[in-house]
């Protein structure tokens, strides 16, 4: 706790790192003003007593940043956006262009890679505001007298969308954050005073057992999170020796950090996006009449309803781009080369394709740990919820897995940027 708040003052002690804190503050209060502004003819009431009746829709609104439950002009959020980008870095697996982009040609590939990505964010806003309004619709809780109306809210959201990730980059330019966590783990931080009047409201002392369990659990679920983020495989590194003129250099010993939780909070958000697209899609289909597709889209809301089925559906989604997500970003064959240039090498492995194979099968066995303990902390809510019968219960532990994972995240970009300014100083 004291070296927490040692790293607060030194932030604020620096100038430039002063001011971009203060803008972020005030994106933040720009997004929460956004956050509030509801669209025209929607009763909010409705739309809260949804929320709380479909856990879906429920965990969708903390990724949205409440947004969706103040049926805000950006009620969205950021999930196309972030669709975007998993369609995209799924692309790379598929053409090699789009792999050489994103890995090969620096900081030049990546923005072209970005500016892709935020072109499909466009059309894929517009099917999903089109397909959750016509949801909407269904349920009797809107109402478009004609169609001009779906359109002006969908070029409304479409909008407020395109707004937010804008928004979420010029946080992240600041390099104090990553925007998109950012701008979910403020909406998060919003909600609390809401979660704990519910908690407040419900309180009673036959509940006291279960708000007990709900507060250990909370807990547990804080240092599991911690622990794994900061867990780490340290595989041995030496240098060897080389002789320049009459000295002698290299000969040391290191080693190099494999996180077992390298996505950090990214699965959560993936996952969810993804749970997203084929309901969406499923009711601009419905929105054409056809009875088979109505039925059909009436089927997988019911399948989203089911505890179970979502539970294990959402575990596996998060497993799985536990793995995706590590894969993209830790590339052993690249790796391998730099430290083969770099005269190290893994005590008892050959340079090259070996330690490239070595450093894939280390990765994927820490990785398995990681994302089994990483989708059971993201389904252990809703066991929890189902234990306690305690109606925040699941909702308020997703929250606290997306709060600690961004908090870590922050902290270490954080931790970066004074630890530059003191190699500089």
């Amino acid at each position: 706790m004291k070296d927490f708040f040692v790293k607060i003052i030194n932030l604020l002690k620096s100038k430039d790192l002063r001011k971009r804190v203060f803008v972020i503050l005030i994106f933040l209060v720009i997004f929460r003003l956004i956050a509030n502004i509801p669209l025209p003819g929607v009763d909010i009431t409705r739309i809260k007593n949804l929320l709380q009746a479909n856990q879906y829709l429920g965990l969708l609104n903390i990724f949205t940043g409440n947004t969706l439950e103040n049926f805000s002009i950006a009620l969205l959020g950021l999930g196309p956006y972030i669709t975007a980008i998993i369609i995209m870095q799924l692309l790379t697996l598929i053409y090699p262009r789009l792999k050489e982009m994103y890995y090969e040609e620096g900081e030049i590939g990546r923005a072209k890679f970005n500016q892709y990505a935020r072109i499909l964010t466009v059309p894929l806003c517009i099917l999903q505001a089109f397909g959750f309004l016509k949801f909407l619709e269904s349920q009797g809780i809107l109402f478009f007298s004609s169609y001009f109306e779906i359109i002006r809210d969908v070029i409304i959201i479409t909008c407020g969308t395109i707004f937010l990730m804008w928004l979420g980059e010029l946080i992240t330019e600041q390099k104090l954050a990553n925007g998109i966590s950012f701008l979910i783990f403020s909406g998060i931080v919003a909600r609390g005073p809401v979660v704990f009047q519910e908690a407040i409201i419900n309180f009673s002392i036959d509940k006291l057992n279960s708000y007990i369990f709900l507060i250990i659990i909370a807990v547990l679920i804080i240092a599991g999170i911690v622990f794994i983020n900061e867990a780490e495989r340290k595989i041995p590194l030496n240098f060897s020796k080389r002789v320049r003129g009459t000295k002698l250099y290299g000969g040391v010993s290191t080693y190099l950090p494999v996180k077992i939780n390298q996505a950090g909070v990214i699965p959560i958000i993936f996952a969810i996006s993804i749970l997203l697209f084929p309901a969406t899609f499923l009711q601009i289909l419905s929105a054409s009449g056809i009875e088979l597709f109505k039925d059909f889209a009436q089927d997988i809301n019911i399948f989203y309803q089911n505890r179970l089925i979502f539970g294990l559906l959402y575990f596996a989604l998060v497993f799985g781009f536990t793995y995706f997500y590590t894969a993209i970003t830790f590339e052993p064959n690249e790796l391998a080369t730099n430290l083969q240039k770099s005269g190290a090498f893994i005590p008892g492995i050959r340079p090259g394709r070996e330690t490239a194979e070595f450093l894939a099968k280390t990765v994927n066995r820490v990785t398995l740990f990681g994302g089994l303990f990483l989708g059971f902390i993201a389904i252990l809510p809703y066991i929890v919820e189902s234990i306690t019968k305690l109606p925040f219960a699941g909702i308020g532990g997703t929250s606290i897995l997306i709060l600690v994972s961004v908090a870590i995240e922050t902290l270490r970009q954080i931790d970066a940027e004074l630890g530059a300014r003191r190699y500089l100083t």
